[in-house]
Parts: structure tokens; sequence; C-alpha cells
């Protein structure tokens, strides 16, 4: 019989699958099945795991900061991100503000939609699941969030340097900052116990705190999930493209950055 543990091996796989899609889904039902179908898959796995014990299934489904941080770092670079090109022949004749809104909007969008069919799935009589449907929803936001941030730099035409996995990591490193890439203090570090890993550990306990709203009785989770998550990831996109344009107007190449090059 396989390890608590790696029953849900594959969920930052998963995770950054549905992020993805859920972002780019162009209807709302198609948002919403997404996020239904990859709760199950997790709310699933714990379940197997529950025939074992609360315990084993607790620790399984990662309800702790630590399970959750591995489980981030490692879906980064998984995360579909679309690069400068893809975006402006997505969104052909808008400027940079014109693509980010739409992306903050999007990403919005899909945030709520993310808590709101979280917490219809949670209607279902499982309890023991509960911390599976938490660790589901965080890490799908999380993918959201950081897909949302790699893309407004793409937008912008600052993205961050170095290889896709470098680039991934530097971007998780924005999203426990809350800030551009290029005012991160002390570099990339995801070394147990230094400030970053600490620091992306509290924001997961934050944003974990939030996915537990959607989890409220019968469809006041789903409202309540639907509304911080949209809320607070559209605070994060602004809070990012105010970064983007105080370093843009600041640096040599003035703004806006031209629409013709990276």
């Amino acid at each position: 019989m396989a390890e608590p543990g790696n029953e849900l091996a594959s969920i930052s796989q998963e995770a950054a699958e549905a992020a993805a899609d859920i972002t780019e889904a162009q209807r709302p039902q198609e948002r919403r099945k997404r996020v239904i179908e990859f709760a199950r898959s997790v709310a699933t796995s714990s379940a197997r795991v529950a025939g074992r014990g609360t315990r084993a299934a607790r620790r399984a489904a990662g309800f702790g900061t630590g399970w959750l941080s591995g489980q981030v770092v490692d879906m980064a670079p998984r995360l579909r991100v679309r690069n400068q090109a893809a975006l402006r022949a997505q969104f052909p004749d808008q400027s940079a503000e014109d693509i980010a809104d739409a992306l903050i909007e999007g990403a919005g969008r899909a945030s709520a939609a993310a808590g709101a069919a979280a917490g219809v799935w949670a209607m279902v009589p499982l309890v023991t699941t509960f911390p599976a449907e938490i660790a589901a929803e965080t890490l799908v936001i999380v993918g959201i969030e950081i897909k949302l941030i790699a893309e407004l730099h793409e937008a912008y035409g600052v993205p961050a340097e170095g290889s896709l996995p470098e680039r991934m990591r530097t971007y998780t490193a924005a999203w426990a900052h809350r800030r551009g890439v290029f005012t991160i203090p002390g570099g990339v570090v995801f070394a147990a116990g230094s400030p970053l890993a600490r620091q992306l550990r509290r924001r997961l306990a934050a944003r974990a705190g939030r996915s537990a709203f959607s989890l409220g009785p019968l469809l006041t989770g789903a409202a309540a999930g639907a509304y911080l998550n949209g809320r607070e990831t559209r605070r994060l996109g602004r809070e990012i493209r105010h970064d983007l344009r105080r370093h843009m107007i600041s640096g040599s190449g003035g703004w806006p950055p031209d629409a013709g090059t990276r």
C-alpha cells in the first residue's frame, strides 16, 4: 500500500495545469468545471488516505504550510506562462496597460471561480477531506497568482532573467513579497529556514486561511470564497503593476515601454 504522502505526489503538476486552464478559460462554466475536477481529484486521494486514519489524512493533505510551500516551489516551473509575443497576439492592438487590465481581471475571475467551486464541492459530506480541499484551493489560487505575476512582467517587457526554473522561482519570490522581481531583497533562496522560505510559509498560511471560508455551510462558503479570492487576486495584480510602473518610470527606458520590443 502506498504511503500517505505518495497519494498526493502529483498535486503540483495537476495544480499547475488547473491554474492555467482556469485562468485562460473563456466561459464561467469552463472555469467552474476545471476547479471541481481538480478539487475532486485531491479530495478523492485524501479520502483513500483517510481510511488509514485522520492524522494520516491531514499529513497527506498537506495541512501544514511546510508541505504547501514545497508544492508551490515544485508547481511554479510547471505553470503555463504566456510570453510577451503570445500576449500581444492574443490582445492585438492593445497597450501594455490594456493587457495588464485584462490579465488582472481574468486572474480575478479565475480565483473567484476557484473559491466558488470549491465551496460547492465542500457540500459533499466527507469531513476528513476538508484539509485536502483547503490545500487544493490554495495551490490553484497561488498558481493563478504566480502566473499573473509572470505575465504582467511579460506584458511590460521586463521579464525575470535566467532559465525557466530560475524565472519561475523568482516570480514565486515576487508572490511571497508582493513586489516586482527587481525589488526582491537577498536573492532567491528557498532553503529551509531562509527568510524567503519563512515569508512564503507566512503568505501560504494566510492564503489557506482565506481558502477555509470556501468550506462554510452550504452556498455561503462558495459566495465568501468567490468574493475574497477575486478581491485578493485583483489587489495583488494592482500592487505588482504599480511596482512595474514605478520601475519603468524611474528606469532609463522611460514610460510607456515600446509596444514592439522586449
